[in-house]
């Protein structure tokens, strides 16, 4: 199948039973990616139902297959209730963004997203938007440098490698994979040089996306997009997205912080169905990898 090429949706079967999805209900995949959810959802709409997909990436959109039940938005979900709204959409019966990056992304040595490749170090989703992996090595001051790796990355040697990539800019810079990973090597352990250096990418790839951020803003809007009775569902990838997620399913907050009304009711505007997330068994894993340290949390609207 062509997504299996772009990218093998994970937990796919778990996404679709936790959307609960109506023949005729409206729904929004906030993360197109290789289309893969996308295509099993509207298969399971009736003529009434309808699908808006949100992608940044522009490979992406262009992938997009033709439905009258279906709709692509070429744009981050962090403006997910300002396009519903444009396309005159009230309530969505259900959400579900896959917080993974796509297979494309990885095996394509022009992003910039893999260590395993030679080639710019770019790593944006949207190719237009104004600042790569190597302006922002290029630009940041030594301390922003060290705060995005420790903080994104949990990259233990954050300092050391933040005043290497500083002392690099004196020797042409760091404009590409092969010269990041000659500047950090030594900062890397030989025996855990494949998870440090992953670390090392995810850290810049979260911060040159502002990914964060747009999850904060996208979690806070699904409250007013979701509909009573309605489902909201995340699949993450790494503890720094899963906590906010799981504090907002929660609390309504990504800080976990507990706000209750004046009678001491709580005013968290979803349910957790579940006591634990979802996880891969080991034959999803070996269908798809990437899928390892995935976790599907599902919420109802109140």
């Amino acid at each position: 199948m062509q997504e299996e090429t772009y990218h093998i949706p994970a937990l796919l079967p778990q996404a679709l039973e936790a959307l609960a999805i109506r023949p005729d209900g409206v729904y929004v995949d906030a993360t197109f990616g290789g289309g893969g959810h996308s295509q099993a959802i509207v298969q399971l709409l009736g003529d009434e139902g309808h699908l808006y997909s949100f992608d940044q990436d522009e490979d992406a959109v262009k992938r997009a297959f033709e439905d009258p039940r279906f709709t692509i938005v070429y744009s981050n979900f962090r403006y997910l209730s300002n396009f519903l709204r444009y396309y005159r959409v009230d309530k969505a019966d259900g959400v579900l963004a896959d917080l993974g990056v796509s297979f494309h992304h990885f095996d394509d040595a022009d992003r910039g997203f893999s260590f395993r490749w030679s080639g710019a170090l770019d790593m944006r989703m949207n190719r237009k938007a104004p600042m790569s992996a190597a302006q922002f090595l290029a630009e940041a001051s030594e301390e922003k440098i060290a705060d995005t790796l420790y903080l994104y990355g949990e990259v233990k040697a954050s300092r050391r490698i933040a005043a290497a990539i500083v002392k690099a800019r004196q020797q042409g810079g760091v404009g590409t994979v092969e010269r990041l990973l000659e500047v950090v090597k030594p900062f890397v352990n030989p025996r855990q040089e494949k998870k440090e250096l992953s670390m090392i990418f995810q850290a810049l790839r979260i911060e040159v996306n502002g990914e964060l951020d747009a999850l904060r803003s996208f979690l806070e809007q699904s409250a007013s997009v979701v509909r009573q009775g309605g489902r909201l569902v995340v699949i993450t990838y790494h503890s720094l997205e899963d906590r906010m997620v799981k504090n907002f399913m929660r609390t309504g907050n990504v800080e976990g912080k507990d706000s209750k009304d004046f009678f001491g009711r709580s005013e968290a505007p979803f349910k957790i169905l579940g006591s634990k997330p979802i996880v891969p068994d080991a034959a999803e894993i070996e269908r798809n990898p990437r899928s390892r340290s995935a976790k599907l949390r599902v919420a109802q609207r109140l």
